[in-house]
């Protein structure tokens, strides 16, 4: 699977997310890769996640509160460990 490290619009990020964790619920990419892919993608595009400490409407909207909830939860993970 490839992944680009910058996304122009939230809707293409938004896609890659769900591509992502998708592929991880589908047994086609490990844990170790689904972190540093995520991960990654909020290193480089922190304006297009997150407002005021929350997710966007866009990610919201095209992601659903489990994906997020993925997201929300390795995000926390990596910040610990820093």
């Amino acid at each position: 699977m490839e992944i680009k490290l910058f996304y122009k619009t939230q809707r293409e990020l938004a896609d890659a997310i769900n591509k992502l964790i998708d592929s991880y619920w589908n047994n086609e990419i490990s844990e170790p890769d689904l972190v540093a892919h995520l991960t990654s993608l909020y290193a480089n595009n922190k304006s297009k996640i997150r407002k005021s400490d929350d997710f966007t409407s866009i990610l919201k909207q095209q992601c659903g509160k489990r994906r997020l909830e993925v997201y929300e939860r390795i995000l926390l993970m990596t910040e610990n460990e820093k």
